[in-house]
This record gives structure tokens, sequence and C-alpha cells, in this order.
């Protein structure tokens, strides 16, 4: 009988706890009575507060009638509305825009840019993917393993050997790569050019004319024999063959401007060395050992074709040279980041005949050259920067000396 009445007893306490609050909480802290808490019967309703539901309505009813608060409602005074009045008319409110205002003046001449639209994104110039030497070598010893005579025959094994150094200096042949290489080899070095390769399909009429104008013969390639003859990803669809030679500068000129290269490794800046002495009539360049080969691929393209125009001599002893060149009259002048004069600064008559001494892309010139030199120039320029690329170093000398050359008399 006891365990009925407990069982009841809990029940009960269970219905009439609060929620969250546990039984031995209740019994510390028991419900007040509702008389300790006032009458609830006169605490409003959640209903009864103002601006709930309906009510607002009430009330807005009551302000249209002219009552608010101890005074009357002033329609004129009463906000409007979205629809109240016609949308653009304007000439009720003064000061809006529009409204006895200054005559506008024209936004071009306030002297501010004028943004009709979004700019453009400026196009990025795409990056030519080009193959090393070892890339090309394993190539090379891929095809040469073939033993397929159909898709590799011995003319095309010969042709592809061309890729490599190896192959350039055992055939005593180069290739030239692209439209314009092509086209600069074809006009100004017929005797040179052996034949020329394209695949089916090439369009250009002019270069096809040209080439049978100087009767060379033309040699039909499938894309995948042209893809390995060239050693770009992307291939032009052209291709010549042509014999190694050059031509050797002119030493005993009364004038002359004349590059010796010390170790220059990237065959871009070699083609680009090869360029800017053409564009400012260089007397040629003598290429120190160390130096990549002029009939590099890469080298030939860099310089569209036009480095067999600049007379050179390549494998060179560049300590020997600079004897030799000092003997007829020249002055070796190097460039260094320690030179305390410009190109300018020099006697003229030193000037007649220079040599100009450039060197390796990471290294720069070897220092035993520079002491070699007869003179030693800096280049004036921002001392945010320590040096410039060889390239262009070279071309701003090429410069200078160009206009020198005008001025001497």
């Amino acid at each position: 009988m006891s365990e009925e009445n407990n069982d009841k007893r809990t029940v009960r306490s269970t219905l009439n706890r609060k929620f969250g609050v546990s039984e031995a909480t209740d019994r510390r802290n028991p419900r007040r009575d509702d008389d300790n808490r006032g009458d609830r019967s006169e605490r409003k309703s959640f209903g009864d507060r103002p601006f709930f539901r309906g009510d607002r309505d009430d009330r807005r009813d009551r302000r249209d009638d002219g009552e608010h608060g101890d005074r009357p409602f002033d329609r004129e005074r009463r906000p409007r509305r979205f629809g109240d009045r016609p949308f653009g008319n304007r000439s009720e409110r003064r000061g809006h825009f529009g409204d006895d205002r200054r005559p506008r003046r024209e936004f071009a001449q306030a002297g501010a840019p004028i943004y009709r639209q979004r700019p453009e994104e400026q196009q990025t110039e795409a990056v030519e993917e080009v193959l090393d030497e070892a890339a090309l070598e394993a190539r090379v010893a891929q095809v040469e393993a073939n033993e397929d005579v159909v898709s590799n025959p011995p003319w095309f094994k010969k042709l592809l050997a061309l890729t490599t150094e190896k192959g350039r200096e055992r055939e005593g042949r180069f290739l030239g790569e692209g439209v314009h290489v092509v086209e600069e080899l074809v006009k100004h070095h017929r005797e040179l050019v052996s034949s020329v390769y394209m695949v089916e399909g090439f369009n250009d009429e002019a270069l096809i004319d040209a080439i049978n104008e100087a009767e060379i013969k033309i040699n039909i390639l499938t894309e995948a024999q042209m893809k390995q003859l060239t050693s770009t990803v992307t291939t032009q669809g052209i291709i010549a063959v042509a014999r190694i030679a050059s031509s050797k500068p002119v030493y005993d000129s009364s004038r002359s401007v004349l590059t010796l290269v010390d170790a220059v490794q990237d065959p871009g800046n070699l083609g680009t060395l090869f360029r800017t002495s053409l564009g400012f009539g260089s007397g040629g360049m003598i290429l120190g050992r160390g130096t990549v080969s002029p009939f590099n691929p890469k080298v030939v393209r860099g310089s569209s074709g036009t480095f067999l125009r600049v007379p050179f001599e390549f494998d060179v002893d560049l300590i020997d040279q600079i004897n030799f060149l000092r003997s007829k009259g020249y002055t070796i002048i190097a460039t260094d980041l320690h030179g305390k004069q410009s190109l300018r600064e020099i006697p003229q008559h030193k000037l007649r005949k220079m040599a100009f001494l450039v060197g390796n892309e990471g290294a720069g010139t070897n220092p035993y050259f520079i002491e070699l030199a007869d003179e030693t120039v800096k280049i004036p320029m921002s001392s945010d920067l320590e040096s410039l690329n060889v390239a262009v170093a070279h071309g701003i000398l090429s410069y200078e000396a160009a206009q020198i050359q005008d001025e001497l008399k």
C-alpha cells in the first residue's frame, strides 16, 4: 500500500514541476502562491498589446478620421505613399534633380576619363613551348631504335638527327623551322638550302611560289613526322634543310662595331643578339667557347633566320681573339656593374673600332676577360635594378655605338 502512495506522489510531483527544473530544486524553491504574485486576471494578454495585427488597422483608421492623441491629424503632413504622385513628376518639390540648377558641364570637359564599358581583358602573348636538348636526343634515340622501315625510313632518321647538336656536327646541316625562317633562308641564302619539307595542305601560296622559283625541292611529310622534326610543340607545318656555313667579319675596315660573346647559353638570347647586331649595322659577332651553337633551331628561330646575314665566328678562344682585335686597332669594351663611365665618356678616337664584351646570363662576363678589356662601362639606370638581361644591355650599347659612329668624321 505504501508503494502505491509513493507512485501517486511521484506522478503528481512530476506533473506540477516546471520544465527543466529537477525535483530537488523544486523542493528548495517552492512555487509562490498566486496571492503573492498579484492578480493575474488584471494582466493584459498577449493579444491586447498595441500594434498587434488587427489593432494596427484600427489605429490607422483612427488616424485617417483625424484622431491622433490630443490634436487632430493633418493629412497634408502625413507621409505620402509611393502611389500618391505620378512617377517622374518632380516639379512639386524644389531642390530635386534637374530643378533650378547651374548648367551642367560636359563630362569630357571636366578632364575626367570616360568609361563607357568594362575594358576588355588584354590577351597575353602565348609563350612557345620548346623542347630541350635532352628531350630531343631521347626522341632521336627512340626513333633510331625502331626498326620499322615503313614508319621510320632511313632518310627520315638522318633528317631527325639534325634536331640534335651531335647530328648537326656529323651531317654538316641544320634545320630552319617556321614560315619566317624558311622565307629568310630561301630569299637570302638560296645556295645553302638543299630542300624544304612541308605537311600536306600547307597553304602559304606566296612562300610556295618563292620556293619553286628558287628551284628548291619540296617534300611532303605527315603531321606526325613534322612534329618529330620540330623543337616546338606546335609546328607551323614547314621546315628547311640548309648547309652549315658563315662569313667571317672584316677586321681591316676603318670603322667597325663587333660583339664578343662569352658563354651565352640561352638560345633565345643569342638569337636576339644576332637580330640586334643586324639592326644596328654591326660588323659581326665572335662567339666564345661555351656559347650555344648559332645553328641550334631555337637560335635560328629566335633570329628569324637573319643570323646568317651577320658575319660571325663561333667556338673561338676569346683570349686569343681579344689580343688579335687589339692588334687590328679595336678598343675592347666590357660592361661592368662597377664601371665609372658611360660609353660616350670614352674619347672618340677609341670608338672608331670597338668590340663589346657581353657575358653569361647568370655569372656575367668572366672577370679575367674584364681585366683584359681596354675600357669598362656601365649603363646608367635606376639603382632599384642591379643588372639587365644580356640581350637588353647589348641592344642599348649597340644603339649608342651606332649613333657615335654616325657622329664621327
